[in-house]
């Protein structure tokens, strides 16, 4: 179960055309036909593209009935600037794989190429390159796709590289994995008016200064325990630059965030109707659209034991984790009555950069733990 010499050249230099061609969530249009070209190449038995949007999917059967598997990497980079000086740095300004999904797609395709010359023994694989998972959509879409129901696996495993962590180390536990999130836009309109006669028209801004410490107070953080809830403000507008105009309308963007989906509908029921009463005691007009929804991630106990028990056969030393963690990650989507699913941390290495962080860029040396891990998890599933 491990990738010779040329595999991992191979999936190195595979991984560093990625990232030089980065694409945001729902554009990953050539992304994609990237990793289709490669999947061609080794033989699986289907190759499903334009899954929710620019998802690929390839399906590598047994010569027995058996269960089904999903192994899925993120196709999408995220509209951040990235630090100069990388031999193979991002050649789209303003855009880069700055959170490793470069990295997972190349592990994931090690795994297929692994698989194209050992096919399992019973059941099949599937390898998922899910589309738009650093806005939250991307799962939602694969699984509202009909194609999804042929793929729909029984076991659906993910891993993320985490920095911080020592290089090659994992990190797994079950329970709650990534908390629930939801992004917030409250647009409030009232009347303009000339800046010498505010009086004459309707601004916002005593609603909304009404409103910020009312939203955080709804999610004060703390410990990420039961009942954990963050709302935090990440843009506040008022109007438009000009000295000569009284506002007649503004914006507030704030992020919700919980430990489970539960209490992410309390929470966005609360936000929602706060909103509207601050709105209407101010005579405003409200719009309120919801955008970047994440389900909250949880490892199912029998995914993680096969994980523990994978990791132990490649070798990997591993521990749990710290804690479920406050960034989102729509891999919980997947979870259901029928499929069970975890993800498990594989460190980045402690002097890496942090996630999103400019500088960052993953570590090619977890390309060849990573395909282990899978495919040892894999083999404890199928045999």
């Amino acid at each position: 179960m491990t990738l010779t010499a040329q595999d991992v050249i191979d999936l190195t230099r595979f991984r560093h055309d990625l990232h030089r061609h980065p694409e945001v969530s729902g554009h990953e249009a050539q992304t994609a036909l990237r990793v289709q070209a490669v999947l061609q190449g080794l033989g699986a038995d289907q190759i499903v593209t334009g899954l929710g949007g620019h998802g690929v999917a390839a399906v590598f059967s047994g010569a027995a009935p058996g269960p089904t598997v999903m192994i899925r990497a993120e196709l999408d980079a995220l509209p951040i600037l990235q630090n100069p000086g990388l031999p193979h740095r991002s050649l789209t300004d303003g855009v880069a794989h700055l959170c490793g999904h470069d990295g997972h797609m190349a592990i994931v395709l090690g795994v297929a190429r692994h698989l194209s010359r050992h096919r399992p023994a019973t059941g099949r694989v599937v390898v998922m390159f899910q589309p738009a998972e650093e806005d939250g959509s991307g799962a939602a879409l694969v699984l509202a796709d009909p194609r999804f129901a042929a793929l729909r696996p029984d076991w659906a495993f993910a891993l993320h590289n985490m920095p911080g962590l020592p290089l090659g180390r994992a990190q797994v536990s079950a329970g709650p994995m990534n908390c629930a999130s939801c992004g917030m836009r409250l647009r409030l309109t009232g009347r303009t008016a000339h800046a010498a006669t505010p009086d004459t028209g309707l601004s916002p801004q005593a609603a909304i200064i009404t409103l910020i410490p009312a939203l955080t107070a709804l999610g004060p953080g703390g410990a990420l325990a039961p009942g954990f809830r963050l709302v935090t403000l990440t843009h506040a507008r008022l109007g438009t630059p000009s000295f000569g105009i009284a506002p007649g309308e503004g914006e507030v963007w704030a992020t919700l965030r919980s430990l489970t989906d539960a209490d992410m509908i309390d929470l966005r029921a609360q936000a929602q109707d706060l909103a509207q009463a601050v709105a209407g005691a101010h005579g405003l007009g409200l719009d309120i659209s919801w955008h970047d929804d994440f389900a909250a991630c949880h490892n199912e106990p029998q995914a993680v034991g096969l994980i523990k028990a994978g990791l132990t056969v490649a070798a990997i030393p591993f521990g749990p984790t710290d804690g479920p963690m406050r960034p989102s990650e729509d891999f919980g989507r997947f979870a259901s009555s029928s499929t069970r699913s975890a993800m498990f941390l594989l460190g980045s290495g402690e002097d890496c950069a942090a996630l999103h962080d400019p500088a960052y860029d993953f570590p090619d040396a977890l390309i060849a733990p990573g395909v282990s891990a899978f495919l040892a998890i894999t083999a404890r599933v199928l045999g």
